[in-house]
């Protein structure tokens, strides 16, 4: 679950979203403590999942605005530069 989908959703879309998640985790750890759960990971997944919710939940609360991830629209050039030759005797 990406961040900035999250933060399109309004407060009550982000508290609905945390009570999914906490409900999936409840049922996950029924499903490890009995042996039946297929991919231990999911929990990792999900209580990272929980913390990003209420991140932006708390973003939102405080009024913070996050800047935007910078996008690449620049390009880098070769450092090839002919002019210095090294060791040339």
């Amino acid at each position: 679950m990406k961040p900035d989908t999250l933060r399109d959703l309004s407060p009550a879309e982000l508290a609905a979203k945390s009570e999914e998640l906490r409900e999936q985790l409840l049922k996950l750890r029924f499903q490890q403590s009995t042996g039946q759960i297929e991919n231990p990971q999911m929990l990792r997944g999900v209580r990272r999942d929980i913390a990003r919710v209420m991140t932006v939940l708390r973003e939102k609360e405080l009024g913070v605005a996050v800047p935007l991830a910078p996008t690449e629209s620049h390009t880098i050039s070769d450092n090839k530069s002919t002019d210095t030759e090294v060791g040339t005797d």
